[in-house]
């Protein structure tokens, strides 16, 4: 019965994992449009990378428990136990392994599908004329694809290396200085890969939806994504620029496919583009060297906390069984 106690193991740790998160996210069990009213505290920096360290700590880390176990019961084969019950715990595995594939090939296939659609428009240099670097170089003028669309719309498309995609709407409609500024934004989002990061996060999303606290996370880390993109941005912009263009495209509709997106108002509805909002203007009198923490371009921050790490190494446990089996 080894194999099935394994599993439910694993289920039961990662259920009581993620439910005792709930204290990470403030008012985890309130809607969308007042969760993050209230996380507001300490120094922007600081609050920022503790959030992102938790958040991600307690959105990746009961997911990655179940995949390991399967894994290792994949591994050990099915006639490691009873035929009976082997079977039937290799078979759990092998489908949630399978799950899983299915779920990022889905994702995959959504970006194939993107991509494929966006070769339809040509490239051009989009320039504002007033994106100007802290040394007077300058970020230079992206290249990007513009879509013939009159909404406003900007965001990174694509996985490893994505690709910039406007709306004609948006070079019309905002004068040069705010467009320069969303235009930071979203060379911020290429400077941390974040279309690569979230494309595997999100797979993570749709396999364990049915886990406490999944959604809240997801918006959590959305949203600390788009933090972190602005505060690249203000390097080279004014933050208040930066928070005016943020109300301006913020009615325009979302992208829906987030996963392999990261645009500059898909995480800003309700109080959450307060919090967006507030920590730009809280970037005013701030000098820009002194406004941006450490660079994290990796998911996980070089001075994670030594809880974080060994919540994430006693979630690779279950590998330690397969040598033990043979």
């Amino acid at each position: 019965m080894m194999h099935v106690h394994m599993i439910g193991a694993a289920i039961v740790l990662a259920f009581i994992s993620r439910w005792l998160s709930g204290s990470v996210v403030p008012n985890a069990g309130h809607d969308r449009c007042s969760l993050f009213s209230s996380v507001q505290a300490g120094p922007i920096g600081r609050s920022w990378t503790v959030r992102w360290n938790s958040a991600l700590s307690a959105f990746v880390v009961p997911p990655l428990l179940l995949l390991t176990t399967a894994v290792a019961i994949v591994s050990m084969g099915a006639r490691s136990c009873h035929v009976w019950e082997g079977w039937l715990s290799y078979q759990i595995a092998w489908l949630f392994l399978i799950g899983a594939a299915g779920v990022w090939a889905s994702l995959m296939w959504k970006v194939l599908k993107m991509r494929r659609e966006l070769r339809r428009h040509p490239q051009r240099v989009i320039s504002s004329g007033s994106v100007t670097g802290m040394s007077g170089a300058g970020i230079g003028d992206p290249i990007g694809k513009v879509l013939p669309e009159p909404g406003i719309f900007s965001a990174q498309i694509g996985l490893w290396s994505s690709e910039l995609v406007v709306s004609e709407g948006l070079l019309v409609r905002l004068d040069p200085e705010h467009l320069a500024a969303v235009l930071a934004h979203e060379s911020g989002h290429d400077h941390y890969r974040d279309t690569f990061w979230f494309f595997w996060l999100g797979g993570l999303r749709r396999l364990t939806f049915w886990l406490p606290h999944s959604e809240v996370l997801w918006q959590e880390l959305l949203l600390l994504r788009e933090m972190r993109a602005d505060r690249w941005a203000v390097q080279w912009v004014d933050p208040l620029v930066l928070a005016e263009s943020l109300v301006s495209v913020v009615s325009e509709p979302l992208m829906p496919v987030e996963s392999v997106c990261a645009g500059f108002s898909c995480a800003a509805p309700c109080s959450r583009l307060s919090e967006r909002v507030d920590a730009l203007l809280a970037h005013e009198g701030v000098s820009r060297a002194s406004a941006m923490e450490p660079s994290v371009s990796l998911p996980f921050a070089a001075n994670m906390p030594s809880k974080s790490w060994m919540e994430l190494a006693l979630a690779m446990t279950p590998l330690l069984t397969i040598p033990l089996h043979h």
